[in-house]
């Protein structure tokens, strides 16, 4: 019997949102979303999901305030975490894996590409 992976998508913009909801759901996945990175603390406290896909640059709490909130909770030390953002400097990349992000996908994303990256960080 195979569990659908569940997915956390985070992102302060509606059709980024939409857009990850199709391609992710394409490809079998079950989708869960957030606005920001509060919304998503305020979610995960009572839900779970397999994998979060966050947003660096959001209001309220940022990605990088987001992935630090969930390393410091020992319900979710070890969930995977990759960042989806337009930002690709390397400065952003070491602080995201200093936060503890398992890894960095660069918007526009190829829907192959990240339901691939998901696959293989879900466990």
């Amino acid at each position: 019997m195979t569990t659908t992976t569940r997915i956390l998508t985070v992102d302060d913009s509606p059709s980024m949102r939409a857009l990850l909801l199709h391609a992710l759901t394409k490809h079998g996945f079950k989708v869960e979303q957030a606005e920001d990175g509060q919304m998503a603390l305020d979610w995960l406290a009572t839900n779970e999901v397999d994998v979060i896909i966050t947003d660096i640059n959001m209001p309220r709490l940022d990605g990088f305030g987001l992935i630090e909130g969930l390393r410091s909770s020992a319900r979710h030390s070890d969930r995977p975490i990759l960042v989806l953002s337009t930002e690709s400097s390397d400065t952003k990349k070491q602080r995201a894996r200093q936060a503890g992000a398992t890894g960095w996908i660069v918007k526009p994303f190829d829907a192959e590409k990240l339901a691939m990256a998901v696959r293989r960080v879900a466990h």
